[in-house]
C-alpha cells in the first residue's frame, strides 16, 4: 500500500536546538500503524527515502522527524515551513534499518552474540544496527559490529549506551 500526500515541514526550536519533521494526518498514519508497530518507508520530493517511525502527537497528527543530515540532504533551512510531497508505505522489513550481509553470517558465526542481541528489545537492536551503518566503509561497519557483539557478550545484554561509546573509542581496531 501507497499513499502520497503534500505536508509542511514544520521546525520547533527548543533548549536542544531546532527539530524538523513531517506532519502526517492521523486518517493517513492510521492506515500504517499495527499496534505498536509504526514503522514506515518514507519518500519526501523524490530526493530522499528513509525508514522511520510514525510519532504520535497532542495535536492529533503524527509525525517523521527528520535529523540534520536528511535536513541537509533536503536543503531545508532553520525555522522553514515548506510544502513537501510525501510518499509512505509500510516498513514490513526485520529490524526496520537497512542490515548488511555480513550482519547475517556474523550472527550464524556467533551464537551467543546473536542470542543477546536478539534478546533486547527490537528499538535497542535497531539502535545498535543504526551505529553499525553509520560508516559508509564496510570494513568500518564490520569493525563496530564486532565491537558492539563483544560488548554485549561482556556485559551479558545489559546495555549502557555510554558504556558502548567507550568500547568503540577503546577497541577501535587501529590501522
Amino acid at each position: 500500500m501507497e499513499t502520497r500526500f503534500k505536508s509542511k515541514i514544520t521546525t520547533v526550536d527548543s533548549t536542544l536546538g531546532w527539530h524538523c519533521f513531517i506532519q502526517v494526518p492521523e486518517k493517513i498514519a492510521k492506515k500504517f500503524i499495527d499496534g505498536k508497530d509504526r514503522r514506515i518507508i518514507c519518500s519526501i520530493n523524490n530526493v530522499l527515502t528513509i525508514q522511520a517511525a510514525l510519532m504520535p502527537s497532542k495535536e492529533g497528527y503524527s509525525y517523521i522527524l527528520l535529523n540534520k543530515a536528511n535536513r541537509n540532504k533536503l536543503k531545508l533551512k532553520e525555522n522553514e515551513n515548506e510544502l513537501v510531497e510525501v510518499v509512505l508505505t509500510k516498513d514490513n522489513s526485520e529490524y526496520g534499518v537497512p542490515v548488511p550481509e555480513f550482519f547475517k553470517e556474523l550472527c550464524y558465526q556467533d551464537p551467543e552474540g546473536n542470542n543477546i542481541f536478539h534478546a533486547l528489545t527490537i528499538g535497542k537492536q535497531r539502535s545498535l544496527l543504526h551505529y553499525i551503518i553509520k560508516p559508509k566503509a564496510e570494513s568500518k561497519q564490520l569493525e563496530k559490529a564486532l565491537i558492539i557483539f563483544d560488548y554485549l557478550k561482556s556485559v551479558n545484554g545489559k546495555l549502557d549506551y555510554k558504556e558502548l561509546m567507550e568500547a568503540f573509542k577503546t577497541n577501535r581496531f587501529r590501522t
